[in-house]
């Protein structure tokens, strides 16, 4: 059977129009070799790195379907951690911009990512409560942490030890060994959520901030420091006193005492919010905070040197103030105490004031004492503020800022010029005019709040309807406000072009229809313009409810006009008879569109219902369930019965309005659809959205079969399926603190289903061979074995070389999840298989993995079966045998590195990698210096 009718597919090409997401953080990137120059942020589903310098897009990260949620550098500056709404993680190289490390583990949004100081190991939390650790160099996870009630917020490694610090909604602040991977300590000190973390001082201190305008000091203590002392007095306290103050920490294995942590005080912000961002920048000097307002705090670490300097000074003007009390006193003896505070460790420096709400910021340490502070705004652009910090008084300036990319409110309207190269997109505070081919801002002008908008013909000038009810003429030459007219009482909601081009016609709120002409004056201010356009009223239409929409038919008979009765009038242009009514909307009519041949009128309601009505006779064809929200917008493509609509659901739709067929859907908005605009070729759809995104479609000439598209809906719905399963399960495990880092997708399971077809094709292969052999022994002579495609295609090589092949296709972080899919029938041969690779000293990490990974779960169902004792012997004994010669191997690098490293320090007088001990050192002399300079005088 033939094909009776044939769409063509409408693919997305462009995003534009978006700056900065505020869904997002936005973080400074090293690309080029220069810092502080390019910033990354991110743009719906894809992410932007900025010049700040020149206000330019130096780079495009892609993404794919998902909303991004938080963005992460790694310590070098070569890597872009990536999290997304969906709970996956990707890795961008910021040299090539692409992408080779997937991780899926989360089930929804991840709400903080961080690396070690290595950049070896990332850990990344999420709303599902779950905080999962990262092998970025093996591209595997490594285990799950579980004990947050609630979305975790933030999570920090400690340099000095391998534990973990994570914060959360639920007000808990947890402390992980990530050796034992257990919860030691929780922090209960919070009554509210924990919005933000940093560590200050080395990691001797961790500042928190939660919902309130206190941001709370913990030092922190190891034990062989000396500092656990100080624990039984912090419990004395807590057992005699019942205040807030007292119950701030609560042990939940005594025994193992890692650290000691309590309060050291709390610094006091100037907002009365919550905290939205607190951070560092990378040097630990610099501290900043911002709450739900435009202004960022920006504090001051001071280090040892200068908090001694500070306390010299204090106890200087203590001394003097003691002299001069015994002095008028008497003779007499006075104790005074003078010691360092919080305030006087982290002292106030300004106040950053942004044009608007702030979302993120990041900070930067520039040479020459130079602070720079990027900041991403709530209305979708970037601000950055340089601060002097060597100056006596430091002031910050604004250096930089990227806003001629996009609007700084939502799109309301769009419109196509005439020859399908430019676009007009209007907001509540400016009109832009793009080219669709560069996806350039070519004219910004500022104007009311737009509504509606249309290109006069030769697009040489756009009048824009607004909020207030003024008709906006804007010369696109000069970039001007050539008119402004009062044409509606109340707001112009929309505005049609007659079809012989020579006037329009506009509704709005007023309850009124207004017919307007083109015209030419002259120009009383400008005597060298002989004559300028101007827009003359000729008619009025007076109805009894407000005008939410008006089109005109393309033969120019007929005017349809919606009403907020939820009906739709048609009258007579050249009389203003009334015509029709179209009535079965149970909501007003937002949108509508008449046919080519004007002999079908579509109307779209917020009822979310589409109805098609022929013109002929008001009749209702048919009326379709469009949207899952309010339909905003409805255009019938041009000479065609096909129609797109636009909804609240986020999603843009394609109809046949003679078969009443939904064709595609083109998602990818992340935010309700507010327009959308159809080229006259047709070939492009401009759409605009809350996101703050304009995104452009192209129809491409790849034809679209109904069926196929049915078939790949369904796919999609299985997948999401699919990835909404529960936590992976190994039989005999109780669930505990800890949990596999993965779960289960779609990749996994085709990888799991990849590998049982390599088994099921080296069992085939193993049996056709052993009887080909048979075969030839029984005959005497050699008979040439036929050769399987598959193994041919891989170059004639063995069963078995095949499995390990695909095995090696498998992801390393997908690699447990398709093993755990895989069935119990699969393992006696993998088991075989995995012998034979060890000792061939195949593959030796992965295949290690792979064996541990399988004895893991399918240990009861092995150890009772007879026949593979005999192969967990072998393995044993040849595992054993070949992880130690790769140790020695590795030993006998570790040691050649060592003594190379002897050698260029004893030749060139300089020391590499400091250890660990002598950096405790240096703190413990920092500190004990500290305590001295707490003197009591008498």
């Amino acid at each position: 059977m033939g094909l009776t009718k044939q769409y063509l597919r409408y693919a997305a090409t462009a995003v534009f129009g978006v700056i900065a997401s505020p869904k997002a953080n936005v973080v400074f990137v090293t690309l080029r070799g220069e810092k502080g120059r390019y910033v990354a942020v991110a743009a719906c589903e894809h992410v932007f790195i900025w010049d700040l310098r020149k206000s330019e897009k130096v780079l495009i990260l892609p993404g794919l379907k998902q909303e991004v949620t938080y963005l992460c550098p790694s310590p070098n500056g070569l890597f872009l951690a990536v999290g997304y709404e969906d709970g996956s993680i990707r890795i961008f190289n910021l040299l090539s911009g692409e992408s080779n490390i997937t991780f899926n583990g989360h089930k929804s949004a991840v709400t903080t990512l961080s690396f070690d100081h290595l950049g070896g190991r990332l850990v990344s939390g999420s709303k599902d409560t779950d905080v999962i650790v990262w092998d970025v160099i093996n591209e595997s996870g490594l285990y799950r942490l579980k004990g947050h009630k609630d979305a975790v917020t933030r999570a920090l490694f400690l340099r000095e030890k391998n534990l973990l610090v994570t914060s959360g909604k639920d007000t808990l602040v947890k402390w992980w060994d990530l050796d034992t991977q257990h919860c030691f300590k929780t922090m209960v000190g919070h009554r509210t959520e924990v919005w933000g973390m940093a560590t200050l001082s080395e990691e001797s201190r961790i500042l928190t901030g939660s919902a309130d305008s206190e941001l709370r000091a913990w030092n922190i203590a190891y034990p062989q420091e000396g500092s656990d002392s100080a624990a039984p007095e912090m419990k004395k306290s807590k057992a005699s006193s019942n205040s807030e103050e007292d119950a701030e920490e609560v042990d939940e294995t005594p025994e193992e005492r890692i650290l000691s942590c309590h309060k050291a005080g709390s610094i006091i912000r100037e907002g009365r919010d919550r905290v939205v961002g607190l951070g560092t920048d990378k040097t630990g000097r610099i501290l900043a905070c911002h709450g739900t307002d435009a202004v960022l705090e920006v504090f001051c670490i001071l280090n040892e040197d200068e908090i001694s300097k500070k306390l010299e000074k204090k106890i200087k003007r203590a001394k003097k103030k003691v002299k001069q009390k015994l002095s008028e006193e008497g003779e007499g003896d006075m104790e005074t105490t003078v010691e360092s505070t919080l305030q006087d460790e982290i002292p106030r420096l300004l106040n950053i004031k942004a044009s608007s709400k702030i979302k993120s910021f990041d900070l930067i340490l520039c040479p020459k004492e130079e602070l720079k502070a990027v900041l991403l705004l709530q209305n979708n652009c970037l601000e950055v503020y340089t601060v002097i910090l060597s100056a006596k008084t430091p002031e910050c300036s604004r250096t930089a800022q990227v806003t001629l990319g996009g609007h700084r409110s939502d799109v309301r309207t769009l419109s196509f010029s005439s020859d399908n190269i430019a676009v007009l997109s209007a907001s509540a505070e400016c009109v832009k005019i793009w080219n669709r081919s560069t996806l350039q801002c070519i004219r910004t002008m500022p104007c009311e709040y737009a509504l509606c908008s249309l290109f006069v013909p030769g697009d040489r000038q756009v009048i824009v309807g607004s909020k207030s009810g003024q008709l906006q003429l804007f010369d696109l030459a000069s970039g001007s406000l050539s008119e402004s007219v009062v044409a509606h009482d109340g707001a112009v909601w929309s505005i049609s072009l007659s079809p012989d081009q020579r006037g329009f016609v506009t509704g709005g709120a007023d309850k009124c229809v207004k017919f307007w002409e083109f015209e030419l004056v002259k120009d009383e201010n400008d005597a060298q313009i002989s004559r300028r356009l101007s827009l003359k009223e000729t008619r009025v239409l007076q109805l009894d409810e407000d005008v939410l929409c008006v089109r005109y038919s393309p033969n120019q008979r007929l005017l349809a006009v919606s009403l907020l009765d939820c009906t739709v009038k048609i009258f007579y242009v050249d009389t203003l008879k009334f015509f029709l009514s179209l009535y079965g909307h149970k909501l007003p009519v937002l949108c509508m569109d008449i046919s080519h041949d004007s002999s079908l009128i579509a109307t779209g309601s917020a009822d979310r219902n589409v109805k098609i009505w022929g013109l002929d006779f008001g009749d209702c064809h048919r009326s379709l369930f469009a949207h899952e929200d309010s339909v905003m917008f409805l255009q019938f493509s041009p000479k065609s019965h096909l129609f797109f609509t636009a909804g609240k659901d986020r999603k843009i739709k394609q109809w046949d309005a003679d078969k009443f067929e939904h064709i595609q859907t083109l998602e990818g908005h992340h935010l309700e659809v507010w327009c959308l605009a159809i080229s006259p070729s047709g070939d492009h759809i401009v759409s605009a959205s809350h996101d703050k995104s304009l995104r452009l479609w192209e129809r491409t000439r790849e034809p679209l079969i109904l069926e196929e598209e049915r078939e790949m809906q369904r796919e999609a719905e299985f997948e999401e399926s699919v990835s909404k399963g529960g936590e992976p399960v190994v039989a005999g495990e109780t669930q505990g603190e800890t949990g596999l880092a993965g779960k289960k997708t779609i990749e996994t399971v085709k990888a799991a289903e990849r590998v049982m077809e390599a088994i099921e094709l080296y069992r085939e292969e193993t049996k056709k061979r052993e009887e080909h052999r048979a075969m030839c022994k029984a005959a005497e002579k050699e008979v040439p074995l036929p050769i399987n495609p598959i193994l041919q295609a891989y170059g004639n090589i063995t069963p078995s070389a095949y499995v390990l092949e695909v095995f090696k296709k498998v992801k390393s972080s997908e690699l447990e999840e398709s093993l755990l899919v895989l069935p119990f029938s699969y393992v006696p041969d993998l088991l075989t298989l995995f012998h034979d690779y060890i000792q061939l000293g195949l593959e030796l990490e992965r295949i290690c993995r792979c064996l541990f990974f399988v004895l893991r779960i399918h240990f009861g169902q092995i150890t009772s079966n007879q026949m593979l004792l005999t192969v967990i012997e072998s393995l044993k004994k040849t595992t054993i045998a070949k992880v130690g010669e790769v140790k020695d191997v590795l030993g006998f690098n570790m040691a050649g590195l060592q003594f190379l490293k002897r050698e260029i320090e004893a030749k060139e007088e300089v020391t590499f990698f400091a250890d660990a001990t002598d950096r405790f050192e240096e703190k413990r002399r920092k500190r004990k210096k500290k305590e001295k300079l707490v003197l009591v005088m008498v």
